[in-house]
């Protein structure tokens, strides 16, 4: 019973903003098959971008995951929260975040920023020399 009034009222949140019916038709029309977007258009202008769009990790997932993961962050990742929403166990809830975790890409943490300027700097000053500072860029 909780798991529908929470469903339902993310729907709703969803029909608020207009957009309720549009993902539920499409998931509808999809029944869980990908599909590719094709045409952008900018809301409120008469700017169109076309092209091959592949959707966001989040939103290839199933409308019941996608609704899981809403739940999810809405709680502030309180495991206690999802058993209570949800009616169910622990390892339940992490067994189902595992599940969904592994269909989405994982994140590459950024590369390391280059201190290039910091070597440059010391080159100018003098206090390396000017193999030094190649050997530190490479």
């Amino acid at each position: 019973m909780i798991l529908f009034s929470f469903y339902g009222t993310i729907l709703n949140e969803l029909e608020e903003d207009g957009l309720a019916n549009d993902w539920q038709e499409l998931t509808r029309l999809t029944q869980g098959e990908k599909f590719l977007v094709e045409k952008v258009r900018l809301v409120g202008t008469d700017i169109a971008i076309n092209g091959d769009f592949e959707l966001p990790p989040l939103a290839q997932i199933t409308a019941e995951d996608q609704v899981f993961v809403m739940a999810f962050v809405r709680s502030s990742g309180s495991i206690k929260e999802m058993e209570r929403v949800f009616g169910i166990s622990y390892p339940t809830v992490k067994n189902r975040l595992k599940r969904i975790a592994d269909q989405l890409p994982l994140t590459e943490p950024a590369p390391p920023q280059s201190n290039n300027s910091e070597i440059l700097a010391q080159l100018a000053a003098g206090d390396i020399s000017a193999e030094e500072a190649i050997r530190r860029m490479s």
